[in-house]
């Protein structure tokens, strides 16, 4: 961006009557090679660039976006959004001074390996060896799937308070699906680990243990009866459990949510929500990890957020629009999938974090229950905080013991309901990367938890 041009989009803007005016300038090339059914099936490559100009008028936010970087359509996209304000706004504003400090912040730039280097070959390697470890383990693994995809961005940030930002952001992910069948049935699982950075991460990903765990987890299931559903207590495995917290409790966290009302969590601040064994961070300066970012999407270094300690409700994860409106401190939470959209408040690296307890001690504390040791998909509805989730890999406990395996049960509740029966946290922490979706696109995060048990739940059988 051409700093001539960034200040004729400032001033276009205040003279528009703009309390705050922004530019985001994007850059970014993106790679896919898959394989199915033993052979390549799909290979992608493309780069995509555009320009996206936030307004604000006090709280309220005008944006737009082009793929045209000249003074003339900027200043025109400017107007536009402007459009019935500009008449009322002053004509005489002084020319706007711009002098800012500009900082860049590349990402491990030292380690990094870019994939348009390295080329295709050694995407191919991993995904036919992974095929290879999957098919070893039995006749009934009908299906493997696998892809290895990558990406690059180029980011400008200035804003007409003088912040200008050169970042530079690459990832990572692998993911690895396999498919079993028994001659009636077919069941599916997969894994699917990511980092931020580039193919100096590849090597931390075996294909054999990503496709060995997903083919045992599937042959396990597929032999599995049915749960009888009800209420009972559940004990979440770790990693992926950490979705539910994601979705039923993190969104209403986010000043996104709180500021719209639509949030079961609105007011609440300082007030326990949870037992003292329960406490939830939002980390996005975590080293490497798969949702991190050194700087969020408005400039602001990115910060480590308890949003929970030990059950009480601590803050929210804030954007500027979203601080401002609900009277707390900004958090670097502002986050977009790209130029095309507006930044809102969204999680980063959400889990609940590390407690006292053993796994060991939470199946020996239920009579009769279920060990979700692993979750799958879901939905929620961010105002109520209500869920629906499905347990990939669960097993029945009964007396104080890991029983029999049991597929087609789904955990149903409402967030702000269950974390107060979060009664014991274990030791065993770790991260699962995932994708999330809301207003501002679909971005990378991270959810995570130790395994942890809660007291009831409702569990829906077939």
């Amino acid at each position: 961006m051409n700093q001539d041009v960034a200040v004729k989009i400032f001033e276009a803007g205040r003279s528009a009557g703009a309390d705050f005016v922004e530019i985001f300038e994007e850059e970014t090339r993106s790679s896919c090679l898959g394989l199915k059914d033993r052979q390549i099936e799909m290979a992608t490559a493309g780069t995509e660039y555009g320009i996206g100009v936030r307004l604000l008028y006090g709280t309220e936010v005008l944006y737009g976006f082009t793929s045209d970087d000249s003074e003339e359509a900027l200043v025109k996209l400017v107007r536009t959004l402007a459009f019935g304000r500009i008449a009322g706004a002053s004509k005489n504003a002084a020319p706007f001074e711009f002098a800012p400090e500009k900082r860049i912040c590349d990402f491990n730039a030292a380690a990094y390996k870019d994939p348009r280097v390295l080329g295709q070959a050694i995407k191919q390697d991993f995904l036919f060896r992974a095929d290879k470890a999957a098919r070893a383990l039995s006749p009934k693994i009908a299906q493997v799937g696998a892809s290895v995809t990558d990406s690059c961005s180029a980011i400008t940030l200035m804003n007409s308070e003088g912040l200008h930002l050169e970042m530079t952001r690459g990832r990572l992910r692998v993911n690895v699906n396999v498919t079993a069948t028994d001659g009636s049935e077919r069941l599916t699982t997969h894994e699917a680990p990511g980092a931020l950075g580039g193919y100096e991460l590849l090597s931390n990903y075996s294909p054999e243990n990503l496709a060995t765990e997903c083919a045992e987890r599937v042959l396990r299931m597929l032999d599995a009866g049915y749960i009888q559903g009800g209420q009972m207590p559940v004990v979440m495995g770790n990693g992926f459990g950490g979705v539910i917290f994601h979705e039923a409790c993190g969104h209403p966290l986010e000043t996104e949510s709180v500021r719209r009302g639509a949030s079961p969590f609105c007011g609440k601040i300082g007030e326990a929500i949870g037992q003292p064994c329960l406490t939830a961070i939002d980390d996005g300066t975590m080293d490497g990890v798969w949702g991190s970012l050194k700087y969020d999407d408005e400039g602001m270094p990115t910060q480590r957020t308890v949003l929970i300690e030990n059950g009480i409700l601590k803050t929210y994860m804030s954007d500027r629009v979203g601080a401002a409106e609900v009277g707390i401190a900004r958090t670097g939470s502002a986050r977009r999938e790209s130029y095309k959209y507006a930044p809102v408040s969204r999680m980063r690296n959400t889990f609940i974090a590390p407690g006292k307890d053993s796994l060991d001690s939470m199946i020996a504390s239920v009579d009769n229950g279920l060990y979700a040791a692993r979750m799958a998909g879901g939905s929620v509805n961010p105002a109520t905080g209500e869920f629906n989730f499905a347990v990939d890999e669960g097993y029945v406990i009964r007396n104080g013991k890991i029983c029999e395996p049991v597929r087609g049960a789904t955990l149903i509740g409402k967030g702000h309901e269950i974390m107060p029966r979060i009664s014991m946290v274990g030791t065993d922490f770790e991260q699962a990367a995932g994708v999330c979706g809301a207003s501002s696109g679909h971005i990378p995060v991270t959810v995570g938890q130790p395994s942890i048990k809660v007291d009831q739940i409702l569990v829906g059988g077939r």
